[in-house]
């Protein structure tokens, strides 16, 4: 009997992310299919690493969807505590939707008074690491979803390549 559950790829990954942080209440409009664009382009003077590390960029981007929260800076301890409570959100959000929790959740507290959590989900072959920083007057979060298929593939080489990118 041929198979009746609708197709799980970049576009279903991404929606769930987007319906996720919207119903968090976190900043819409920041999730995007593929990599984050860099911060900064080397452009013509790019290096041989700079080239091979965006070279297996775009082949791997249909296998990555990220959203990252806008970096606050000047954060008050209540903007922080917000920030926390809509990064839970959305973790819970994602669970309802199916999204099992591989690795408990936890709250590590930072030497400044600030926290640093990090998630681990899965769902039909894709992987999800979301990420919580408060470390006052700083918050950021950050979610990236990659199909496990895409890198189960790589060559060591590759693999290398990805680990060492700062």
């Amino acid at each position: 009997m041929p198979s009746t559950q609708a197709p799980f790829g970049q576009d279903t990954v991404r929606q769930e992310m987007d319906a996720a942080v919207v119903a968090a209440g976190l900043p819409e409009g920041e999730t995007e299919a593929g990599f984050p664009k860099p911060r900064h382009s080397a452009g013509a003077a790019a290096t041989e690493k700079e080239k091979k590390v965006a070279a297996l960029a775009a082949r791997l981007s249909p296998c990555v969807v990220t959203w990252s929260s806008d970096d606050t800076t000047g954060a008050s301890e209540a903007t922080a505590a917000k920030a926390r409570r809509q990064f839970a959100a959305m973790l819970a959000n994602l669970g309802a939707h199916g999204w099992k929790e591989t690795t408990p959740t936890e709250d590590v507290p930072t030497e400044n008074g600030g926290v640093y959590v990090i998630a681990t989900y899965k769902k039909r072959g894709w992987i999800l690491n979301a990420r919580h920083s408060s470390m006052h007057p700083w918050v950021e979060s950050t979610a990236m979803a990659t199909k496990e298929s895409c890198f189960d593939s790589l060559t060591d080489e590759e693999t290398g390549i990805l680990e060492d990118v700062d």
